[in-house]
């Protein structure tokens, strides 16, 4: 309990800035969704074939699983907010459309021909009889759409939209149940906070509910619109980096050293973004700046050497002027100078499971792979140079499970699995006391990290270029390492981390902000 106050006292800015986003998301998905559901209900209560027809539309889109339809939109809507709010608008369609159709067309039918006796016009029988006896269950309906988009929304975390599922996801990453634990008990309890807010609405009548929405949103726009007018003129960069340790140390470092050798320019930083192919296609949508990439990547992933540059790299050639060539001819994109470590990909095993199988090379796993239960995160298991290539270079048919990058040391220390992928510099390597097998048949390709960014961005910021390039040829594999232990095992924050390192190498001052 100390461990949990402790870690919400340190983080008490950053919770409160994923709450907002969290509140954010959740408030604009829920008033678009009614905004949709309740009209439609309304106008289909005469027809109720089709009625039936929307109601299993809705229930359909709720069945889809969150990851795929965040996954199918992306192509289409890019990464960020909007692939969130739609998904979480789909989400909440059917209980609210359910509930307003429900709620009107079960009026007694005396009501209507009181109404029709009266005089009353359609719309004045919708205003003063129906909705006003539907409210509660309409309410209700809200009610249940609301909780949900809450505990769905910690999903927009994984692209790039933010929330309490930053919490979640870091916990998860970092073996750090505090953290993950402060973003559960934070979701819950804004869910719990918002039910009880619409609890209360439902004793209001439905006029005073439209007027006190109609406040918020003149009153959240007319905010909005100040703001913008009395802001500054400033630059905004948007950094962005893949899950882990290691990538959340580096976009702190771009972050500092822009905005301490700049004027006027404010960098937002999105940690935890996501799989590779969020970020590629986030920054070829211009919804990000820069983010760190690897040239093994690049290669492996992005584009398609010749032959010959193939065999070449295969041989010990630099891989860094193919990736930057190829990577901007293909797609317009500016591969600054790298790193100086390789953080390549690596087979991992315990050092009790090396040394009672006799175990030192990638090759030798053939004779053991009868015994072998491996666990490999997703991407490794689809790419040439991870699970494919085992199969194909070094002849391996592994039974494997696929799992979380952030929990596949952790199945490997229980015993749960006996052989799983890693990189290089993972602390984990050295809080497991874990062997990372030679690659003897030389299958992963050279992985050296540099800020990767559009053409037309490098070109219309050369300022930026400069400052990163600062970067070029440091930071070897145990510095990286030791920065990536500091983060994940002593629980140092990455932003603290990278500046430390920045001072202690002259690339920044003491006194930088």
């Amino acid at each position: 309990m100390t461990a949990l106050i402790k870690t919400l006292i340190d983080r008490r800015s950053d919770l409160l800035t994923a709450l907002i986003q969290h509140l954010e998301l959740s408030m604009i998905a829920l008033l678009i969704a009614v905004a949709i559901a309740v009209p439609l209900a309304i106008l289909v209560i005469p027809h109720r074939k089709v009625a039936e027809v929307l109601m299993q539309v809705t229930s359909i889109l709720q069945t889809i699983p969150s990851l795929a339809l965040l996954g199918l939109l992306i192509p289409f809507v890019g990464i960020g907010n909007t692939p969130a709010i739609i998904a979480l608008i789909a989400y909440a369609l059917l209980p609210i459309f359910t509930n307003t159709y429900t709620g009107i067309s079960q009026i007694d039918p005396l009501y209507h021909e009181a109404a029709t006796a009266f005089g009353m016009t359609r719309w004045q029988q919708l205003r003063k009889v129906e909705l006003p006896m539907a409210m509660p269950t309409i309410l209700s309906g809200i009610r249940t759409a609301t909780v949900m988009i809450i505990g769905t929304a910690t999903l927009a975390a994984l692209v790039g939209a933010g929330g309490l599922g930053t919490f979640i996801l870091l916990g998860i990453n970092r073996n750090d149940s505090d953290l993950t634990l402060i973003g559960a008990i934070a979701a819950a309890g804004l869910a719990v906070i918002l039910s009880l807010v619409l609890a209360g609405l439902q004793k209001l009548k439905w006029k005073q509910i439209l007027i006190g929405l109609s406040i918020l949103i003149v009153a959240g726009g007319g905010g909005w619109g100040i703001k913008q007018l009395t802001a500054p003129t400033v630059v905004n960069i948007t950094i962005a980096g893949k899950l882990g340790s290691e990538p959340d140390i580096l976009i702190n470092m771009y972050k500092l050293m822009i905005e301490a050798k700049t004027t006027r320019v404010h960098v937002t930083l999105k940690p935890n973004f996501g799989q590779t192919t969020f970020l590629y296609r986030a920054l070829k949508a211009k919804k990000i700046d820069v983010y760190p990439e690897f040239t093994g990547t690049v290669l492996e992933s992005f584009v398609k050497p010749t032959a010959k540059q193939s065999a070449a790299i295969a041989q010990g050639a630099d891989s860094y002027p193919v990736a930057k060539q190829l990577i901007k001819r293909q797609d317009h994109l500016t591969l600054l100078k790298p790193l100086a470590y390789n953080n390549t990909y690596a087979v991992v095993v315990t050092k009790k499971f090396a040394e009672e199988n006799h175990v030192q090379t990638i090759s030798d796993l053939r004779r053991v792979q009868s015994n072998l239960k491996a666990g490999f995160d997703l991407e490794f298991i689809d790419r040439r140079d991870g699970n494919v290539g085992l199969k194909q270079v070094y002849g391996l048919n592994l039974a494997i499970s696929s799992m979380d990058p952030s929990l596949r040391y952790l199945a490997l220390n229980k015993g749960d699995i006996n052989v799983t992928d890693g990189y290089s510099t993972d602390s984990q390597l050295a809080q497991y006391h874990l062997i990372a097998l030679k690659d003897d048949r030389h299958l992963f390709p050279e992985y050296r990290g540099a800020p990767l960014m559009r053409t037309d961005f490098a070109q219309s910021h050369p300022q930026i270029v400069k400052i990163l390039n600062e970067l070029a040829g440091k930071i070897t594999e145990t510095q990286m390492q030791a920065m990536n232990y500091a983060v994940n095992v002593q629980k140092k924050s990455a932003a603290s981390v990278a500046k430390q390192f920045l001072i202690q190498h002259h690339l920044l001052t003491n006194g930088s902000k």
